[in-house]
């Protein structure tokens, strides 16, 4: 019998991306984006995150908003493409993970709404 980490539950072509934002407006403006042009199924935004991170030499701290976006590994490339197009940062976070299970209703649901 085959299991999860053969990627029979559909996980592999699942791409969850980690993107920070600089403010709220800024976070909402990419989300809303990002779902329109159907490159995410859903965004999540996480106030109050804090970034503490070294950047030309010097420690700084932000406060910054956690975007969680769900796409497909399809629709990943183009997703990355949108994202350094519309972020306000030079160099923005875009760390894309693929989760160890995804259920078949919701990978369904996510699929249908990244074509």
């Amino acid at each position: 019998m085959r299991g999860m980490a053969d990627g029979v539950d559909g996980a592999a072509d699942v791409r969850v991306v980690l993107v920070t934002a600089p403010d709220r407006a800024a976070g909402e403006k990419l989300a809303r984006e990002l779902v329109m042009r159907r490159l995410a199924a859903c965004v999540n935004l996480v106030d109050g995150v804090t970034s503490i991170y070294r950047w030309q030499g010097a420690i700084e701290e932000a406060r910054e908003v956690l975007l969680i976006a769900k796409t497909t590994a399809a629709r990943y490339a183009e997703f990355e493409r949108a994202l350094l197009e519309l972020h306000p940062y030079d160099t923005p976070e875009c760390i894309a993970l693929t989760p160890e299970h995804v259920t078949a209703k919701y990978r369904a649901w996510l699929q249908a709404e990244t074509r």
